[in-house]
């Protein structure tokens, strides 16, 4: 595993041991990385739920995001996202939270840009997480989701107010885009 792009292209990203972290495969975040550039014009500030490695975020720092919140509930999983971080030299401009993903999305008390998840593929429940994104302060009109999930699993077009604007299948990994939008 590796980045992919940016600064920090090539870099090895390591990954926690001991965990059942399933990373994004180069071609997914390629994928999610592609359409980000494409749609969204400020990454001031992301949000990397379900951080595992934090291959995600670490992307997102290499193509230029100003600042990544890292958010995993393994603290195998936390430290190895500090090492990474550390040996890209980006650790300045992250902050790792190690809690559950439903306790920081409650903490947050300003809007991100572009929220980042990539949750473990067998978990049902996401619906509810991302129920909960959808009322948090985390979460703006202008903020972009991307959730990557199993291909087997089907979302619901809309959870609160995040609306589903576009899924895109790649193989065993489907990426869905969701978007803030007024309820009436």
């Amino acid at each position: 595993m590796r980045v992919i792009a940016g600064t920090v292209k090539g870099f090895p990203i390591k990954m926690p041991k001991g965990t059942p972290t399933r990373p994004a495969t180069e071609l997914v975040r390629g994928a999610i990385f592609s359409i980000l550039t494409s749609s969204v014009d400020d990454w001031s500030r992301v949000l990397d739920l379900f951080s595992g490695s934090g291959s995600l975020g670490i992307e997102a720092l290499s193509r230029g995001a100003g600042s990544v919140d890292f958010v995993d509930q393994e603290s195998r999983c936390c430290a190895i996202i500090k090492e990474n971080l550390e040996k890209t030299g980006m650790l300045g401009k992250a902050r790792v939270h190690c809690t559950t993903v439903g306790r920081a999305i409650s903490s947050f008390n300003e809007e991100f840009d572009i929220v980042l998840m990539d949750p473990p593929y067998k978990d049902t429940g996401i619906g509810t997480i991302i129920e909960q994104l959808a009322a948090s302060k985390a979460v703006g009109p202008d903020t972009t989701v991307v959730i990557t999930h199993s291909s087997r699993f089907k979302f619901q077009p809309q959870y609160g107010a995040l609306v589903m604007k576009r899924e895109i299948r790649h193989g065993d990994s489907t990426i869905a885009i969701f978007r803030k939008e007024q309820l009436n």
